[in-house]
């Protein structure tokens, strides 16, 4: 019996969506990675780039639990001495709360070209709406238990 190995001919790409409204940051972060990295389908293969794209709406009204907003900071550096600077969570999330989830789910795929090639599937909106509508989305699973719930 062989090993069975897909290849990129094999992948089947869906359009997902994701209201982060009410959702807490980092529990947001591993479901658009899974999905991004394809560790949702039967034919996972760690060295291949089978996942979704990955739409996350409602950005801004994503949840960090405890104190992280006013605690957790974001560092960069210019490269210049002295050149270090700091944002908080809570203005990050209050100005670009597009990177803030970017940031988030960034840090949970594979660093190196694979990374990035799955990084450029996901799409992070601020608001309700997004251009993806011709792609025919497949809602969530979080999507359809909020809504049973409701």
């Amino acid at each position: 019996m062989r090993t069975y190995s897909p290849t990129p001919a094999d992948v089947q790409r869906n359009w997902r969506v994701i209201d982060a409204e009410g959702l807490v940051l980092g529990r947001l972060a591993t479901e658009a990675a899974v999905l991004l990295r394809g560790k949702h389908k039967p034919q996972f293969a760690p060295h291949l780039d089978l996942g979704d794209h990955v739409v996350v709406v409602n950005a801004a009204k994503v949840v960090l639990t405890s104190a992280k907003a006013e605690d957790k900071r974001w560092y960069r550096h210019s490269g210049y001495p002295g050149g270090i600077r700091s944002t908080s969570y809570a203005e990050l999330l209050a100005t670009h709360p597009e990177v803030l989830v970017r940031r988030a789910v960034r840090g949970m795929l594979p660093r190196g070209p694979l990374g990035r090639a799955q990084l450029k599937k996901l799409k992070v909106y601020s608001g309700p709406s997004h251009p993806h509508a011709a792609q025919s989305p497949v809602p969530h699973p979080l999507e359809r238990a909020r809504r049973a719930s409701s």
